[in-house]
């Protein structure tokens, strides 16, 4: 029993050294599963909000794999930009700088990027004329469904194909017609029931001298079978298609872009405004809803006409329209002190803001029988006889008229109203004064100006960073009428000849089909403009010759006097509906 002390006490301190050797592997075991967890957890990305506020210290990145939906990346602040760096997601960068000389301030609240209305074309949605529509073309309608005789390309495909396409760019079971003018209410009633048809809207179009009627198909009669009987009928001059416009609006950001009003400087337009402002000019935007209680646009809207007849509230894209054409708040347009006449004529629709043939004459029939003496049209769609009869009158009456080149890219045929020749086709300009990726080209384009990334105003006080050569149309709008004013004299032509002469050539040396004549050049536009002999405002008026041009009232130059949306048009019979979905 001596010695147990002892023996006890060295056992006990070999099973101490034991126990945590044979207890380390059971340890290890535990915590590698723990580790693997905090490997594997998903980061938490802290992005910031898709309404950001627009500080020079801010980069947008965009993820090009998401369907150009913009995701702000927001720099920490200083005092935790050691610990936390910001969160990027996305390879694509806009930087928002302001360049020096323009005055202008990039700390707008509110920015935001609006909605995708023009997102870009797969080639199985793509016509033969270029336009991109909402279903395969090879599938829809017209054809005999028989796809794989058409990928043989028997069976008359092609014409299938081709018959489909028209069908996909016109509104389903509508057509516009040309009528007596001496047909009473009932009368057009009648004419359309013996034909099968409904009667949705009809008016008289002074710009044409002729009334046009729009009808509904009742019955599933093939569409090219009630044109044929409508127009052999004797109080019936001629039918077409209600053919479907887009506005140009392309939200694929290029990769550097500058959202801080670069246009102003690439288009000298301080040093045009120096010597004009686009004052005492009327400039027609016939497009979706204005939102003319925005501080940009304060004051500048004169009188505005709902085409559609619609409830709808402002639009993004009307909304940049007018912006880019006469800003004066924060932002610069091109023609600051430009009158507008906002013409909604573009409401929503399956693939966005769209509109029809009889709708935009609506538009065009409104501008020209109320003193506009230049119309913006920011949209596209295809050769159409009824808008093409509507443009030769308005170019008659010696009314300017300028728009958007497109935004279906090189590949793409002309596109109209651009492709008219009475019309100034305008593609777009990026930052760094090179062709807009999207951009429409061809032997039409006369002029370029800045198209992607551009900031502009948005409805309910707020901001937007878009893209499209609608955009690039509007800045020469307001141009044309920076040298209207310095110049009323100046015919359409005149207008046309002096923003070619004093465009800044780009690309291949001379004219060429990306730029036509190069990006304009307000300031030299306006200097060249004075060289021509001046004559009264008066005299210079878009109305017929015989027409007495309406008083000019300088203090109500900027008088906001809009038009109730409601007050009934001169028509045969109230609207039944503008648009009709297609089905």
């Amino acid at each position: 029993m001596v010695h147990d002390g002892p023996n006890w006490l060295m056992k006990t301190r070999r099973a101490a050294l034991i126990l945590p050797a044979a207890l380390l592997p059971l340890i290890a075991a535990a915590a590698s599963p723990v580790h693997a967890q905090s490997i594997m957890r998903t980061p938490n990305l802290n992005v910031g909000a898709r309404t950001p506020t627009i500080n020079p210290t801010i980069t947008p990145r965009i993820n090009p794999t998401i369907a150009a939906r913009p995701t702000v990346a927001v720099r920490p602040s200083v005092d935790t930009a050691a610990r936390t760096p910001p969160t990027r997601i996305g390879t694509m960068s806009s930087t928002l700088r302001v360049r020096p000389g323009t005055g202008v301030r990039s700390t707008l609240p509110y920015a935001r990027f609006s909605p995708n209305l023009y997102p870009a074309c797969q080639y199985a949605m793509r016509g033969p004329d270029g336009e991109c529509f909402d279903r395969p073309v090879t599938s829809a309608g017209g054809g005999n469904g028989n796809s794989a005789s058409a990928k043989k390309g028997k069976g008359g495909s092609g014409n299938n194909n081709a018959q489909a396409a028209v069908n996909l760019r016109a509104v389903k079971n509508e057509l516009v017609a040309e009528i007596d003018g001496a047909l009473s209410t009932a009368e057009a009633d009648q004419l359309a029931r013996r034909h099968g048809l409904e009667r949705i809207a009809s008016q008289s179009f002074p710009l044409l001298g002729g009334t046009i009627g729009l009808f509904r198909i009742v019955d599933n009669r093939p569409v090219d079978t009630v044109r044929r009987e409508l127009a052999a009928d004797g109080s019936v001059r001629s039918v077409q298609l209600n053919f479907r416009y887009f506005l140009q609006d392309q939200k694929k950001a290029s990769t550097e872009g500058d959202a801080a009003q670069y246009a102003v400087a690439q288009l000298r337009l301080p040093q045009a405004h120096k010597l004009v402002r686009g004052m005492n000019v009327t400039i027609a935007v016939i497009d979706s809803g204005i939102d003319a209680r925005h501080p940009e646009l304060a004051n500048s809207v004169a009188d505005s006409f709902d085409a559609l007849g619609s409830k709808e509230g402002p639009h993004t894209h009307g909304t940049g329209i007018a912006g880019a054409i006469v800003a004066h708040a924060r932002l610069m347009g091109s023609a600051p002190e430009a009158r507008l006449i906002a013409i909604r004529a573009f409401g929503a629709g399956s693939k966005g803001a769209e509109s029809t043939s009889y709708v935009i004459l609506r538009g065009l029939d409104y501008a020209a029988e109320h003193g506009a003496q230049i119309i913006n049209m920011s949209f596209a769609g295809p050769k159409d006889p009824l808008i093409e009869r509507g443009i030769a009158a308005t170019a008659a009456r010696g009314i300017l008229m300028v728009a958007a080149a497109g935004n279906a890219g090189a590949k793409s045929p002309p596109l109209y109203p651009a492709a008219n020749p009475n019309v100034i086709a305008v593609s777009g300009t990026d930052a760094q004064e090179k062709l807009f990726t999207a951009s429409n080209r061809g032997n039409h384009i006369a002029v370029a100006a800045p198209g992607a990334d551009i900031f502009l105003p948005a409805p309910d006080d707020k901001y937007q960073i878009t893209s499209g050569t609608s955009f690039s149309a509007a800045y020469i709008s307001g141009v044309a009428a920076l040298i209207m004013e310095r110049n009323p004299a100046l015919k359409p032509g005149d207008v046309r000849t002096i923003l070619t002469n004093t465009a800044r050539d780009l690309g291949i040396p001379g004219r060429d089909d990306q730029f036509g004549a190069g990006e304009a050049d307000a300031f030299a536009a306006v200097t060249a403009a004075a060289a021509a002999p001046a004559v009264p405002l008066a005299s210079a008026s878009g109305k017929p010759a015989g027409e007495k041009a309406p008083a000019l009232d300088p203090s109500a130059d900027n008088a906001s006097v809009s038009r109730a949306l409601n007050d009934a048009p001169p028509s045969m019979a109230a609207d039944k509906s503008a648009v009709n979905a297609a089905k």
